[in-house]
């Protein structure tokens, strides 16, 4: 597992870089902020914070501290930040404008921002830095829920069946993907089998899978490891690609990675992205699927199986099963539309 490891380091340390930079534009009483979260928080949390508390230092020197500068705002003036200050930053969030560029948040990004807001007030307020808490009177933006976007059963089949195929392809795609069949199939049935993370799958590497009892071993978020089972069909689709690359010479030799793209260099995010919405685009043109709707439609197919939403939250990853309930809450529904008729209150007459 060293190379799984040295890619997870790989991205922490480019994280890393940027949060130094970033500190450079935040108050100085930022830098004892995010060593103290250090311990207990991944280093892709403290970037999203920092990004989001950038936001949110400007805006105050803009309104509430108007005669200075990011960089000399002290606890004293975090202090005095009032409840409606952050009222008024929310508000302002759905059309704001930031080094030139307007931003315009939705209710789920300005809860994302108030809640890097809050988790920096509660710390120092914890450590009587400050001597009260006023992010935690801000009540969250009402969430609106969002339809769950997922394949059907049918689609599912026929997506696997286009990777293998090619049909439906474009002339370009078409060109290329005698060489990229196997690998593009394993993706997929790896993404519709398991509902690994887009990033977790790419972090894997050649020794990440263990055919002994069909498992492999991710990080997920927060830095956990976690090992993660998969069915015989999962198995003879990655058995097939790592069969196909144990016979091409053209692989650099050290190069480790699960999935190569075609300059036989680990595949990004966006390659993988772009590689699920070519054959999406084929099965059901008027649905926006992602590798995160994979997983859900993973989740889906789950939940119908076993009917036990703590087992797909553990599956997942998810550490709030609400969060998983939310998810699935459709399913929920389709049950009881379907357990309906099952309570009779007066006999048939054939009973």
């Amino acid at each position: 597992m060293s190379k799984t490891k040295d890619y997870y380091l790989d991205r922490d340390n480019k994280n890393l870089k940027r949060i130094y930079g970033l500190l450079e534009e935040l108050p100085p009483f930022a830098e004892d902020y995010f060593r103290g979260i250090e311990q207990r928080t991944s280093v892709e949390t403290r970037l999203k914070y920092a990004y989001d508390l950038r936001i949110f230092f400007d805006f105050l020197v803009k309104t509430r501290f108007r005669r200075k500068e990011v960089a000399d705002l002290t606890l004293e003036d975090l202090g005095a930040v009032t409840e409606t200050d952050i009222e008024i930053f929310l508000s302002r969030l759905s059309l704001y404008t930031f080094k030139g560029k307007e931003l315009r948040c939705n209710d789920r990004a300005k809860a994302r921002k108030l809640s890097a807001v809050r988790a920096m007030f509660k710390y120092f307020f914890n450590r009587n830095m400050i001597d009260v808490d006023n992010a935690a009177k801000v009540e969250t933006p009402k969430q609106h829920e969002k339809e769950i976007i997922r394949l059907d059963a049918d689609e599912v089949s026929e997506m696997l069946e286009k990777a293998e195929s090619g049909q439906g392809l474009s002339r370009h795609a078409e060109g290329y993907h005698a060489r990229t069949r196997v690998r593009d199939t394993a993706i997929l049935t790896l993404f519709l089998g398991t509902g690994i993370r887009i990033s977790e799958l790419v972090g894997l590497n050649n020794e990440s899978i263990d055919f002994s009892d069909n498992s492999f071993i991710v990080q997920r978020k927060g830095g956990n490891k976690a090992i993660l089972y998969f069915s015989r069909e999962v198995a003879t689709a990655l058995k097939r690609y790592m069969e196909e690359k144990a016979e091409d010479n053209k692989i650099p030799q050290g190069e480790n990675a699960l999935f190569l793209s075609l300059q036989y260099r680990r595949m990004t995010v966006r390659a993988i992205e772009n590689l699920v919405k070519k054959y999406a685009k084929i099965v059901s043109p008027l649905k926006k699927i992602t590798p995160h709707k994979l997983r859900s439609t993973y989740g889906t197919m789950l939940y119908q199986k076993t009917g036990d939403i703590y087992i797909v939250a553990d599956v997942l990853g998810h550490k709030d099963v609400n969060t998983t309930r939310k998810h699935y809450a459709a399913i929920t529904e389709e049950n009881r539309r379907r357990v309906a008729d099952k309570v009779k209150l007066r006999p048939d007459e054939d009973d």
